[in-house]
């Protein structure tokens, strides 16, 4: 799984608009409080504008808000406002993909892996994060040791 720095900055920022709804926070206060450079992060709202997940006002008294409540929005939701699908391979959707020979049953492969991760990140939503609680199926996951652990290919001897 990976995780681009503009998906993350996205979740983030939506995470902290999540926190402080239904007020609004301008772009210096989230991409200080988030660590995001301003600039990238002006981007990213623009995206989440254009989305319609955010919605912003001029002024003094303007910044950026949710568009909706946060218990109405998934992280997939704002995952997808910046990579499009959740999983491709070269860039196709798993269930497009076709392979040769003994090679063929792989598309199944990864179309069950999209699935696994599409419910991890269809069933969080931004409210979920702001209050530290994972739905359940979710919260079962995180309490798996292997879960923290990381699986990258072996040293060599």
């Amino acid at each position: 799984m990976r995780i681009s720095a503009r998906v993350d900055y996205a979740v983030r920022a939506a995470v902290e608009l999540a926190a402080a709804a239904p007020d609004s926070l301008t772009s210096e206060r989230i991409a200080q409080a988030q660590g995001i450079p301003a600039r990238f992060l002006q981007a990213i709202l623009g995206d989440l504008q254009h989305a319609r997940l955010v919605t912003s006002q001029r002024g003094r008294e303007g910044g950026y808000r949710l568009a909706l409540p946060p218990s109405e929005v998934s992280i997939a939701r704002v995952m997808r406002v910046e990579q499009g699908f959740l999983a491709e391979v070269h860039g196709q959707r798993p269930e497009d993909v076709e392979y040769p020979g003994p090679a063929a049953p792989l598309a199944n492969v990864w179309v069950a892996a999209r699935e696994a991760y599409r419910k991890v990140l269809e069933n969080v939503t931004l409210a979920d994060v702001v209050a530290g609680t994972m739905p359940p199926q979710v919260a079962e996951l995180v309490e798996l040791e292997s879960a923290w652990r990381s699986f990258g290919v072996p040293a060599a001897d």
